[in-house]
């Protein structure tokens, strides 16, 4: 909706658009990053400023959604709890709510409620995992988006070992979807509170009521503290399981991995309503306001669902662990569902159906072995500055396994056991996306950014370090236009012994040698341009972009120069349409994506270039929609990473997609591929395993640490060492695993 008088041009530095909704906490705007990422800030209403309780609050529900890592929650972006006026903005999710949808289609059923109950059953699990509670489960907080349900609003949630806030005089809740333990004694709620209030939703979602409805509030309570609930139009084959959420005693209720195991033994299509049919009337949302509601595009008709991550289904430690009184009865509800109308596969496959849970082994498992002696190992790097965004990345030089990024030059680690041999620190507070720039046998090289107090002007040098002791072999001061070149960092390229680099001045492309440092050849960029050093396969090129554009921030007319590796001299430069992102070369080929830009940036990519460097063909193929995320090549095939975690495979030639796959990893980087299977990891240091071919689950990991899980970056956070994998997470942390046996998730 329009913006009103009054409403704020901008929050926190952040261009607002549009009012998505009010409520009596605070309203939603739609606001745009720099980048151009659409962002729904929370702002909350003046007269709750001055009030400390409320301003707790406000820390604790930013504390706790930024505690939170799932691909069924929004991400915080950015917040700001002790600004005059606070505000908060996460990840901005397309999608009506939950009430949205059942005010103006009615209830779900199939598996269209199959795959709601399982999205927020793995949400649940998410936000438990991490200690959270989130206390506030209803229809106005969950959001249907094209990727799967996502649960919002951690306004009145909780870490699960702090103490609730005493809200004198107030009710924090929404009757028909609390618990009982919730409305008796709200300080001591736990995680089984968020399960009843998920059986409620579910019975709402399928009848369009919920099971403890009445005239009035007062009553609503009474009935969902001493009452049964009112289950006759639920659809029979899911009744057993919302009975089980719904125990009043909250010992009796299944935990959320519990409850993601229950719904996945259900049949893939769950029917209609029960033989009582549906009744009449919605569930009130009373006491509390609504969600601030983010009234967007409702879900394209066939948009893919989630897929199921392999590591939950009925077959893991998770099922095993199943209270048996559950089982039986369950098994018996599946049972007569058969005999009422038939039950397809429990498991349906597809590229984007609900039976992406396959475990390792139906595809080629890791043939390589691991490093003599290796044993599953965790390690912190320690960085040179606490304000740099320390995330590492990596490369394996036999047993050797050199990282570099944030505040750390590069570091020396053994495989093995996680060892490390020697760092070299970094000052300074480094350039987005400029991590690290690789290894030879002999020789690793590294950024170094300087201190704010420096008094030399580059913005940062490349610095060569011996691999076996990390002293220090030579240094010298780079450009750094390659962002704005080619849409990511690029600033040094190793190539055979040589790295390439863009001088100080940003005037020459030089080759010097990775060992001495020696400047082999200098070559002037093309009059009225500035430009990057590329490779295509085992092709060098220079690509170059207009004085003009940069200055306009948007490159129209890019051009690609033949580099001759020996001399550096420039061949004929070969024109291709902009503005678009280098991703990698395919083939010899080098792929780029064309972007989509709006006032604030780029928005997303409609369109793919690859051009062949030895016969100078430039070939272009439209996408069928506008995607966004982070881009990469591996093994002849784009993939393309939304925030949300869901994947894309592309073909470069054709544009057309391959496989898709919704996956639990958030703001994952690129991938790395090995026997068949690609890992994705995103800062938290969660990692998935899909299978090449197709897409399929094959397994995931829990996060390792707390951190934010915005875009990703194309360079990969996950290395294989032999069959040792070996990740990076926020903090300079790093970890591996066999990849065979990856950690079973908690």
């Amino acid at each position: 909706m329009s913006l009103r008088g009054g409403d704020p041009a901008e929050i926190g530095g952040y261009p607002v658009e549009a009012r998505l909704g009010s409520g009596g906490m605070g309203t939603v705007f739609l606001a745009r990053t720099s980048s151009g990422r659409p962002v729904a800030i929370k702002l909350i209403h003046q007269q709750f400023a001055g009030d400390e309780e409320f301003r707790i609050r406000f820390r604790q529900e930013v504390a706790a959604a930024r505690r939170v890592s799932g691909a069924f929650t929004a991400a915080v972006v950015d917040a700001a709890p002790e600004a005059e006026q606070p505000w908060m903005a996460t990840t901005y999710i397309e999608g009506d709510t939950l009430a949205q949808h059942i005010a103006a289609a009615g209830p779900l059923g199939g598996t269209e409620l199959r795959r709601l109950a399982i999205g927020l059953a793995e949400a649940l699990r998410d936000i438990h995992r991490v200690g959270v509670v989130h206390r506030d489960l209803k229809p106005s907080n969950v959001v249907l988006s094209p990727e799967g349900p996502r649960v919002i609003d951690f306004g009145i949630s909780r870490a699960a070992d702090q103490q609730t806030l005493t809200m004198t005089g107030r009710v924090i809740g929404t009757p028909p979807f609390m618990s009982p333990e919730q409305l008796q004694a709200p300080r001591g709620v736990g995680p089984a509170s968020d399960v009843f209030s998920l059986g409620t939703l579910l019975v709402y979602a399928a009848t369009g009521s919920g099971p403890f409805d009445a005239d009035s509030p007062y009553m609503t309570a009474y009935q969902v503290v001493h009452e049964e609930p009112s289950l006759g139009a639920v659809p029979e084959v899911l009744r057993t399981v919302v009975e089980s959420c719904l125990d009043k005693e909250a010992a009796g209720r299944p935990s959320a991995g519990e409850l993601l195991v229950l719904l996945r033994d259900l049949p893939g299509d769950l029917g209609g309503p029960g033989p009582t049919g549906t009744r009449a009337g919605r569930t009130r949302d009373v006491i509390t306001e609504q969600h601030d509601a983010l009234p967007t595009p409702v879900p394209t008709a066939g948009a893919a669902p989630p897929a199921e991550p392999g590591t939950a289904g009925s077959g893991t430690s998770v099922g095993r662990r199943l209270r048996d009184r559950w089982r039986p009865v369950l098994a018996a509800a599946v049972a007569v569902a058969a005999i009422a109308g038939g039950v397809a596969a429990l498991q349906p496959g597809g590229p984007d159906g609900d039976g992406g849970g396959d475990q390792a082994g139906s595809v080629a498992e890791p043939t390589a072995p691991l490093p003599k002696g290796f044993k599953p190992w965790q390690e912190t790097v320690v960085g040179g500055t606490p304000d740099a965004p320390d995330e590492l990345r990596c490369v394996a030089r036999g047993d050797a396994l050199f990282c570099g990024g944030g505040s750390v030059v590069a570091t020396r680690v053994n495989v093995r056991d996680g060892s490390r041999e020697w760092t070299a620190k970094s000052p300074g507070v480094p350039r987005q996306g400029s991590y690290f720039v690789g290894a030879t046998d002999d020789t690793v090289l590294g950024y170094r950014f300087p201190a704010e107090d420096a008094s030399w002007d580059p913005e940062h040098e490349v610095v060569a370090l011996d691999a076996d002791d990390g002293r220090e072999l030579w240094s010298a001061p780079i450009g750094a236009w390659s962002r704005a070149v080619a849409g990511r960092s690029l600033d040094a390229v190793v190539t055979g012994s040589a790295v390439l680099v863009v001088d100080a001045a940003d005037s020459h492309i030089e080759a010097r040698d990775v060992r001495s440092g020696d400047v082999t050849w200098s070559t002037p960029f093309p009059s009225g341009t500035r430009c990057t050093p590329v490779q295509a396969g085992r092709r060098l090129l220079a690509m170059c972009a207009l004085d003009g554009e940069l200055d306009d921030s948007e490159v129209r007319h890019p051009a690609l120069y033949p580099l001759d590796r020996a001399s550096g001299k420039l061949g004929r430069p070969i024109a291709f349409d902009g503005p678009a992102t280098l991703v990698g070369d395919a083939d010899g080929d080098l792929v780029l994506l064309r972007e989509v830009r709006e006032r604030t940036g780029t928005v997303g990519y409609d369109g793919i270039v690859r051009v062949d460097p030895a016969t100078r063909e430039v070939a272009y193929a439209r996408l069928k929609r506008t995607y966004d995320g982070t881009l990469a090549v591996v093994d002849g095939l784009v993939y393309l990473t939304a925030q949300t975690g869901r994947v894309t495979a592309l073909d470069p030639v054709t544009g057309h997609e391959k496989w898709v796959r919704q996956t639990t990893v958030e703001g994952a980087s690129g991938p790395v591929a090995g026997d068949g299977v690609l890992y994705f990891s995103s800062a938290t240091g969660r990692v998935v395993a899909l299978a090449q071919d197709d897409g399929k689950v094959l397994w995931s990991t829990d996060p390792r640490v707390d951190a934010f899980t915005g875009g990703g970056e194309s360079l990969p956070r996950t290395i294989l060492a032999g069959r040792a994998l070996v990740v990076a997470a926020d903090e300079n942390t790093l970890f591996a695993f066999d990849a065979r046996n990856p950690p079973e998730p908690s």
